[in-house]
Formats: structure tokens, C-alpha cells, sequence
């Protein structure tokens, strides 16, 4: 039982209404994570509007502010995978397992994002460093930037990672310290196999 009451978009009014609509414009359902965010239509707003909803790629059809970013959406489920797995969030493993799934990611991919092994090299790196950013709270050395450097990524590609970890804590926060209820098929931190 979640911790705060989600909004029921039937009865949901003024920008708690335009902002479930449009979810459930794009996506056919409202799921729980983003009812509950409802609570106050400024949560909903940021969370629509930033990397997590184009992190959610076509799951949510946010425009968010990293949807058009130098990221691939298969990198950006995997970002989303290891950071829901470092920080206990089976919501966000749940919906990011299923969207994965959607942009192309198979179950052995999924499983290896969680791990920090990446579909590509690049995947890879992109990983390494979102797992530093995590690990060191931001606290990341020159070195750990030089070997995203140093296995292709640019500038921009590491400033994007960083933002995709830090907004994707956002939502692992949000999801463990309400307990949504998980409405994806169910996957748990401790299932990593």
C-alpha cells in the first residue's frame, strides 16, 4: 500500500488532470509511480519534464529534457537499470526491466545492465561512470572522467550520464520512500540473475 494516496485521473482536476491526461494520451494507462507523484501536480511536472520520463522512453512519450540527447534509449534503460538496482527500487526496476524490453534490450542485457555490463563497449563505459557517480555520491575523480574519455564518450555524453543518474535517483527515492505499488511484471534487487 503506498505510503501517499495516488490520484484517480478520473476524478483528478486542474494540473493533476492535464498532466495524467496526457500520460494516459501516450502511454494508454496512468501507471501508479505517476499517480502517486500527482500528489503535487509540481512533482508530476518535473518528473514528465526531465531525462526520467524520456528515460521511460516511449513508455512514458515524455518530451523530457534529455529525450533529444546524445544517449541512445537502449543506454538509457541500461543507466536507468543500474541505478534502480543500486539504490533498492523494484519500481523502477519493474518498469525500467519492461521498457528495456521495448527498445530492444534482451532479458540477458536487462540482467547485465543491473551489473553494470553494458550492451556495447560504450554501453559499458557509460556503466563504469554512472556506477562512480553513485558509488562517490558525484564525488567522481579526473580519472574516472578520463576513462569515460578514454572509451569514446564526450563531453556531452558524460554530462548526460551524470544528469540520467541524478534524475533517476529522484525517481528511486520518490518510488521507495512512497512504496508504490509495482504495476509491471514484478522484478526485485535481490533477483540479479
Amino acid at each position: 500500500m503506498p505510503r501517499l494516496q495516488p490520484v484517480d485521473p478520473s476524478t483528478a482536476t486542474g494540473k493533476d488532470k492535464e498532466l495524467l491526461d496526457a500520460v494516459k494520451g501516450k502511454l494508454g494507462i496512468v501507471p501508479n509511480r505517476t499517480r502517486v507523484m500527482a500528489a503535487s501536480p509540481a512533482v508530476l511536472e518535473a518528473y514528465l519534464g526531465s531525462s526520467l520520463g524520456s528515460s521511460l522512453g516511449s513508455s512514458l512519450g515524455s518530451s523530457g529534457a534529455l529525450a533529444g540527447g546524445l544517449l541512445d534509449a537502449k543506454t538509457r534503460e541500461e543507466l536507468a537499470l543500474l541505478t534502480a538496482h543500486h539504490n533498492r527500487c523494484n519500481y523502477c526496476l519493474s518498469a525500467h526491466s519492461a521498457v528495456g524490453k521495448m527498445v530492444g534490450l534482451k532479458h540477458d542485457e536487462i540482467v547485465a545492465s543491473r551489473k553494470g555490463q553494458g550492451a556495447s563497449p560504450k554501453a559499458t563505459a557509460a556503466l563504469a561512470l554512472a556506477k562512480r557517480v553513485l558509488d562517490t555520491k558525484g564525488g567522481v575523480s579526473e580519472a574516472d572522467v578520463a576513462a569515460a574519455r578514454s572509451a569514446g564518450l564526450s563531453e556531452g555524453e558524460i554530462a548526460e550520464i551524470i544528469a540520467h543518474v541524478a534524475l533517476n535517483v529522484f525517481a528511486n527515492y520518490f518510488n521507495v520512500a512512497t512504496d508504490v505499488d509495482i504495476d509491471f511484471p514484478k522484478v526485485f534487487h535481490t533477483e540479479v540473475a
